[in-house]
């Protein structure tokens, strides 16, 4: 008989863990509301859209799915990060859950049914005494989480079973459903391989896909903090940034600054340092980017100056709009990397100072950005941006293994190299700078 608390243990392994819980409330409220009124809300209105509504919409095309390579995408970033994959692959498609909500692409790619779900919440009492039996500050705290996750395992083993893809590529290894379908598919024998489409914490599980392809060292060294790396591991760069390598920022001075946040930042810190910028440095251009779970209303801007603009992350790539930047201002977020592979200056200012999260990715202790605690600390480098912009890019090897190669701006190529050979359509990839586990 199954170890349904083992399993679903696993399931949730990152937001139950430890390290988790004792992040700051801001980093946990972006997977789940503080407030246990508004967990119950989340719950009641999961229940009635995600679950019930399910069970009138048919959204499977049987054609699709069948003996395919599943390209599995959570967001709109996974999309970005395994769609140039089609293009080498014949059999591949892109895939997601019924109502997980992908962006702009939500109507280009194929769905799994969900419908089934609703079968399995009769476990949630058990797994729910379970749980505080065993975990009771994360299961009272995190109770919507394991809401959301009863049923995926079991529904996604129906779906291997029915439709046994080829393989399952991911770009997500932590959030729920895409850890259950990762089991399933462990159980069943299918190959598993992973494209790695953003920084990594030392908090996400150990690897165990069949083929890891990671950025480049700093994620391989974080993961083996993580525990036993599982299955082969090739560091082959970021095949996103592909395009826009191309396109690094040659400019001399700081004209445009960009300013990325996320749920965590406080907006009066946002509204603080914009002010104090646009008073100092009126010919500055700034471009206020919320990150595409942010839902805050920034219409305060408008108020500030005319100089500062608004990105739509719905709409506009993360590339795209570091494209026009000379230099990003930003907390903790996993664009600092990518903006220093355009060759923007990238600087980290805590927009949260009343919690302890500082450099939670490892960007300032590793030399990839610099930092500014204050802004009378930052003031000194907008002063200096505006004579002479530093060239970064470089800074960026430690993360990404094709920085400075003959394979900068290429690793598409390497990822789609392996994995042809991964799935036996091509013969192994020579003369490649990746490296092998």
């Amino acid at each position: 008989m199954k170890d349904w608390y083992a399993l679903y243990a696993n399931i949730l392994y990152l937001h139950f863990s430890e390290g988790f819980y004792r992040l700051p409330e801001s980093a946990k409220n972006a997977a789940s509301p503080g407030n246990p009124l508004l967990r119950l809300l989340r719950m009641g209105g999961y229940t009635l859209v995600r679950l019930i509504g399910n069970l009138f919409q048919k959204v499977e095309k049987p054609e699709k799915l069948q003996g395919k390579v599943w390209l599995y995408v959570v967001s709109q970033n996974n999309y970005d990060s395994l769609h140039f994959l089609q293009a080498g692959i014949p059999d591949a498609v892109l895939v997601a859950g019924q109502s997980k909500a992908i962006g702009r692409y939500n109507d280009t790619i194929a769905r799994i049914s969900l419908r089934k779900k609703l079968l399995y919440y009769y476990k949630f009492p058990s797994l729910f005494l379970r749980f505080l039996s065993h975990r009771r500050k994360s299961t009272l705290r995190f109770a919507d989480l394991l809401y959301d996750a009863i049923g995926f395992y079991e529904v996604y083993l129906q779906k291997l079973r029915k439709y046994r893809p080829q393989a399952i590529v991911f770009a997500n290894d932590h959030n729920a459903d895409a850890r259950a379908l990762l089991l399933a598919a462990s159980t069943l024998g299918i190959k598993t391989a992973y494209v790695q489409h953003s920084s990594i914490s030392h908090l996400f599980p150990p690897l165990s896909f069949d083929l890891s392809l990671l950025e480049g060292q700093d994620s391989l060294d974080k993961y083996r903090q993580c525990g036993p790396v599982e299955g082969r591991v090739e560091l082959v760069g970021m095949p996103k940034a592909d395009g826009f390598t191309k396109l690094r920022n040659n400019s001399r001075r700081v004209q445009t600054i960009g300013i990325a946040c996320n749920l965590m930042d406080l907006t009066e810190e946002l509204k603080a340092l914009l002010v104090n910028i646009t008073r100092d440095f009126p010919s500055f251009r700034i471009v206020l980017r919320p990150h595409p779970r942010d839902r805050r209303d920034f219409s305060f801007i408008r108020t500030i100056s005319p100089s500062i603009k608004l990105s739509d992350s719905g709409q506009q790539r993360v590339f795209e709009y570091l494209q026009g930047l000379d230099m990003l201002i930003s907390g903790n977020s996993g664009v600092h990397l990518e903006a220093v592979l355009l060759n923007v200056w990238s600087v980290y200012f805590n927009f949260n100072p009343k919690e302890e999260l500082h450099d939670y990715y490892g960007y300032v202790a590793h030399g990839l950005v610099d930092a500014a605690s204050s802004y009378q600390e930052l003031k000194p480098m907008l002063q200096q941006g505006m004579s002479q912009k530093p060239e970064v890019y470089l800074r960026a090897r430690y993360y990404n293994a094709t920085v400075g190669t003959e394979f900068d701006g290429r690793s598409g190529e390497l990822a789609l190299k392996h994995l042809q050979n991964f799935l036996g359509y091509t013969p192994q990839a020579k003369n490649s700078s990746t490296t092998h586990l």
